[in-house]
């Protein structure tokens, strides 16, 4: 032992500590707040976000014509096959695969994670509350007059909603149950979505991950966790508890298509 440096002894349990970490991001509370993301110059079109254990500065970007074009056309023609009552693809535009990393859960070895989640779009700042409105007083009428206001939608989607964002659900995530997607962008908001279609797109992302019980949330962001839990609830039922949402704020878009774009960035 004589040999042995003597200042290791205090550091190796620190370092035992670090590597055996459990994330506890409710702290005994009903809410979390994620740490490793500002958005206080999200109206300058700049974020911050601790990405790689380093805070950057990034600018959002517009989605594409293309990818604009690609994505109200599919919705529409599934909207189509709802009406005929015709069974629905599982490729396009609503089904993005997410691709994080950033901490790896007690069941793994591995941080790296690819999981598929239910992607839409959200209103413009202005019009968020109008949506909202539109959604609740209509929630209750026939399933043929919610698929025509949500083809309306689609239809003028350029002028309805911010097209800098891609939004989401966190579904499974509880107080005592991390999903791995959720994890990694709590500790590292950079992610990629990429849909299973031709045209194929990926978009590079940073995730804001709000909880709809955190009293902290500003306005605008309690009125994104309203309305992404009212689109949802919408078609699939009321549900008893508001989820958690993930806001995609759009980084970079390629091209992901075989033969064109073969992962070419377009924006």
């Amino acid at each position: 032992m004589k040999d042995f440096p003597i200042f290791l002894i205090f550091f190796i349990p620190l370092i035992i500590s670090s590597c055996n970490k459990d994330y506890d991001f409710y702290k005994n509370k009903e809410y979390f707040i994620q740490k490793t993301i500002d958005t206080k110059n999200i109206d300058k079109g700049i974020i911050r976000a601790k990405v790689d254990n380093r805070w950057q500065k990034f600018e959002v970007v517009e989605l594409p014509e293309e990818f604009l074009e690609w994505n109200f056309k599919e919705r529409l023609l599934m909207i189509e096959k709802i009406k005929r009552r015709e069974p629905l693809d599982w490729s396009g535009p609503h089904s993005g695969m997410v691709a994080t990393y950033g901490a790896k859960r007690k069941d793994t070895k591995f941080k790296i994670n690819c999981a598929v989640k239910g992607m839409g779009f959200l209103p413009k700042k202005e019009k968020i509350k109008e949506m909202i409105n539109l959604l609740k007083s209509t929630i209750n009428d026939s399933f043929e007059r919610k698929i025509n206001i949500l083809e309306s939608l689609y239809r003028n989607g350029k002028e309805i909603f911010d097209l800098t964002k891609q939004v989401s659900l966190e579904l499974y995530t509880k107080k005592d149950f991390y999903t791995q997607t959720f994890l990694n962008q709590m500790v590292n908001p950079a992610c990629a979505i990429v849909f299973l279609d031709v045209p194929s797109y990926k978009l590079k992302c940073l995730a804001h991950l709000l909880h709809p019980e955190n009293p902290y949330l500003n306005e605008y962001e309690r009125d994104v966790c309203e309305y992404v839990n009212l689109i949802h609830d919408y078609f699939h039922g009321i549900s008893p508890k508001k989820s958690i949402v993930t806001i995609y704020y759009i980084i970079e878009v390629f091209d992901n298509s075989p033969g064109k774009g073969r992962g070419v960035r377009v924006k």
